[in-house]
């Protein structure tokens, strides 16, 4: 449903006709009203290439509103792409992420910040100074990180010097993410195992 609601809300800013997009459900189920983190990531299909990447880490939204703002920001208003078109809402494919609660790391050496990321599981959010960065569970496994590797990222995705994660001003959490994805553009959909 979340899936959906993505779609829909893109479509809709996008203009695209009601009559060609999936209907709302007459009742919003009580899973979707709880606040909650999410993310929307848009992938081109077949190839799968990143198209945009907006999102919420806090719950400061009911899910489904929370989906349907992001998915409408992932398709427009994601700075590293173009805004997207009408023509390409037949060949992409949506995916949500609904986050848990982060949690912060509490270990300040290296070995013990390592040891507390579990790959496949745990997406990673670091801050240090007014620098921020973060990347889904899912982005680990795509890259097949280790876990000194998904730190490194995570700095890096901050505009952080690659090492910053070892520092121990350095601000880090964990947060796990149930995760749903078009298998095919507006195709059915699945809830996605992280652990492959």
């Amino acid at each position: 449903m979340l899936v959906k609601m993505a779609r829909r809300s893109l479509s809709k800013a996008l203009g695209v006709q009601e009559a060609g997009i999936a209907k709302p459900p007459p009742e919003i189920p009580a899973s979707l009203e709880e606040p909650r983190g999410v993310f929307v990531t848009i992938h081109t299909y077949p190839k799968e290439e990143l198209r945009g990447c907006i999102g919420f880490i806090r719950p400061d939204h009911r899910l489904y509103e929370a989906t349907e703002l992001a998915a409408r920001l992932a398709g427009l208003e994601d700075t590293r792409f173009a805004p997207m078109t009408r023509a390409e809402l037949p060949s992409v494919i949506f995916e949500v992420s609904a986050l848990t609660v982060p949690a912060p790391i509490k270990a300040k050496d290296e070995a013990g910040r390592r040891a507390a990321v579990k790959i496949g599981q745990d997406g990673l959010i670091i801050q240090y100074g007014g620098a921020s960065g973060l990347l889904l569970p899912q982005v680990a496994l795509e890259w097949n990180f280790t876990t000194q590797e998904f730190l490194e990222a995570v700095c890096e995705k901050a505009g952080l010097p690659r090492d910053m994660w070892k520092s121990p001003s350095a601000k880090i959490w964990t947060f796990g993410a149930e995760i749903f994805a078009e298998e095919k553009p507006e195709g059915k959909v699945a809830k996605k195992p992280l652990v492959r």
